[in-house]
This record gives C-alpha cells, sequence and structure tokens, in this order.
C-alpha cells in the first residue's frame, strides 16, 4: 500500500516500491473533499483529502491496465461530480512498437471509471471515443459544468494527421455523445503530443485549448461551443509565434474569472499568460506550467532553472518556491487557498501554495 507522510504542511505520498514511481498527479475539488489520481506502472490510484490538503487518506487502486499512457502530461484525470467522482485515462492491451511509441498503448482508447461512494470503489465506463484507438496517443482533457455535464477532449488518430476530437456527457459520465472533431488543421496536423485543456463556464459553454501547426508554427489556439457540439472558429493566443519543426509536449492550461477566459503556455523557453485578443505577458522562463483561480486572484506554476516557480496573485515576479520537483498541478479550494501537486523522486508532494 502507498501511504502519505506528513511534513509540516506538505503531504508526500511515497510508492511501495522504489522502482515503481508515483507519476502525473492531478487535482480536483468539491462536495468537500480535495480529489488526486496518478498513476504508478500501470496502475491508476486515487486518494482523497477532507481537510484541504492537508493530510490524504490511504490510496485506492483504481483500475490495473495491461498498458497505462503516462508521463509528459498523459495519465488520468479526476473530476468531482454532484452524486459521483470520475476518473478518465488512456488505456490499451498492447504497447507500440518503434522509434516514437513512448510506452504507449497501440491500442488505446479514452475510458472512465466512476465511483458513487468517495472513492471506494470503481466502475469501469464504455470507451469515450467511439473509433477504436482512435485516442491512443494518450493525450486527454475533461471537465465538469456547474450542473455536473462533461466534456472531454483529445488528441485523434482515427485518419491520417492528429485531430482535436470531443465528446459530453449529461449523466455523469454513465454515457457519451457521438464523437465530434473540434478541429482538424489546414496543415494536415495539430501539435501531436501536446496536451488540450478545457474549461466549462457557469452557463454550459465549453471552451477548449490546443498547440495547433499552421505555416511552421506551433502556437496555442482557443475554439469555444455553447452546446459541446458545434465550435467556433478558432482565436490565437498572444501576439507572437513560435517557429519550431517538433512537438513540445507541452499544453497550457486554462482557467476562468469574472472577465472571462485567462490561458498559460509555453513559447520556446517562457512561459505566458494571454486573453483571448490580447497581447501575451511574459512570466519567466520554464516549461510545464498549471494555473488556477483563487479567490485571491490567479496562481500559475511552472517548472524553471531553478525547480518549481510560481507567481501569486498581484506579484509582479516569479517567486522561486521549490528547488526540486516537476509537472505541478493546482486546483482552488473552498477555503480560498490553491493546493499545488507535483512529482518529486519517485513520490508525489502535495502542498498549499504560499
Amino acid at each position: 500500500m502507498i501511504l502519505p507522510l506528513l511534513f509540516l504542511a506538505a503531504v508526500r505520498l511515497q510508492p511501495e516500491a522504489p522502482a515503481l514511481e508515483l507519476r502525473q498527479p492531478q487535482l480536483a475539488a468539491g462536495n468537500g473533499i480535495v480529489a488526486m489520481t496518478y498513476g504508478a506502472g500501470k496502475s491508476i490510484y486515487f486518494t482523497s483529502s477532507r481537510d484541504n490538503g492537508r493530510t490524504f487518506g490511504p490510496p485506492t487502486k483504481v483500475a490495473d491496465g495491461a498498458v497505462l499512457a503516462l508521463g509528459r502530461h498523459r495519465g488520468p484525470r479526476v473530476t468531482i461530480l454532484p452524486n459521483a467522482i470520475l476518473i478518465s485515462a488512456v488505456t490499451g492491451n498492447t504497447i507500440a512498437e518503434g522509434p516514437h511509441a513512448h510506452g504507449l498503448p497501440s491500442d488505446g482508447d479514452l475510458r472512465t471509471w466512476r465511483s458513487t461512494d468517495n472513492g471506494k470503489t470503481w466502475k469501469l465506463g464504455a470507451a469515450i471515443n467511439d473509433t477504436p484507438g482512435a485516442s491512443r496517443e494518450g493525450l486527454h482533457a475533461i471537465a465538469a459544468g456547474k450542473k455536473g455535464e462533461l466534456f472531454a477532449a483529445w488528441l485523434d488518430l482515427r485518419a491520417t494527421g492528429t485531430k482535436l476530437y470531443g465528446s459530453r456527457s449529461t449523466d455523469g459520465g454513465v454515457t457519451w455523445s457521438k464523437n465530434v472533431m473540434i478541429y482538424e488543421s489546414p496543415d494536415g496536423t495539430i501539435c501531436q503530443c501536446c496536451h488540450p485543456s478545457i474549461v466549462i463556464d457557469g452557463q454550459g459553454r465549453v471552451s477548449v485549448m490546443w498547440r495547433n501547426v499552421l505555416q511552421g508554427s506551433r502556437d496555442l489556439y482557443v475554439s469555444t461551443s455553447a452546446d459541446g457540439q458545434r465550435f467556433e472558429k478558432p482565436q490565437k493566443m498572444g501576439t507572437g509565434t513560435w517557429q519550431i519543426n517538433a512537438c513540445p509536449m507541452d499544453g497550457g492550461g486554462l482557467a476562468l474569472d469574472d472577465q472571462g477566459l485567462i490561458s498559460a503556455w509555453r513559447r520556446d523557453g517562457q512561459i505566458f499568460v494571454a486573453r483571448p485578443g490580447e497581447a501575451e505577458t511574459s512570466l519567466g522562463a520554464g516549461k510545464d506550467v498549471a494555473l488556477a483561480m483563487g479567490k485571491k486572484g490567479l496562481y500559475v506554476a511552472w517548472s524553471g532553472p531553478d525547480g518549481i516557480q510560481v507567481r501569486l496573485p498581484g506579484g509582479k515576479t516569479p517567486v522561486s518556491w521549490k528547488h526540486e520537483g516537476a509537472f505541478v498541478n493546482l486546483v482552488p479550494l473552498a477555503n480560498g487557498s490553491v493546493l499545488a501537486a507535483w512529482e518529486h523522486q519517485g513520490s508525489i508532494t502535495a502542498e498549499p501554495l504560499p
């Protein structure tokens, strides 16, 4: 069993064996709990906190997969619904082969597991992608609206070139709609290994962000839909561009406040934040950015040259927070604070931001 250890204000989850690294933590909060999911080897785990992340209970194994997509922003995601907790991940039965296989499943499908007893037991649902193996790249996002509606998006390989597909659920993830193509690039592919991001606003409008490929540039674009079926013309984030003939494997994130959408992402070796239609603001050097809208304002965290960097609400310059750690994830809590979780030497650490 993987047990959490309490170190002052930080909680550390350690593997039961040194070779079994805990990877890609993802957080959600609601209904009086903070939920965390992560991957370890071929398994998906869940743990939760009822004291705003100060302590976490013993982890539960959600599922074992023959091949679990994990690493570089792949891995499971957790969503809290009014009457259930949902975990999503890409799994398959056969490992891919070749120079760019990355340990992914050659037959990967985006699956969900639902729990109606606060994470004690889990039930496997049907694949979200309606073409078998289409989500085998392993990069996806999922979000829930205030009424419990769900939307999932993923990098899709059902045809030549990588496209962005999505699906919605109106019954808490029990069933999913026919897949819709959110976007295909006129250049034949979107960025092949950068994860998408999703937010759903108070009116149920779904916004999806992804890294595009257009005329040699790989920039972030956002498209919004009122119904999760028909998406508006995509809008590029920021005014600059990144000419690069490779995938940076880094997709950024989205958040909402009273003014609407705000995005954070990497261009070259810099982290930027931007709103649709406005110029971007550079925060500093780094990669693998996460953001969350707390009661005090926007929190941003990323991997910088000196470890995990953060920009706090009202701050003009980033603060060097942790000297070690990577792949930080953020979630706003009901008490107004923001909780962070990240990978560190095969373990996962969770701690409130200052």
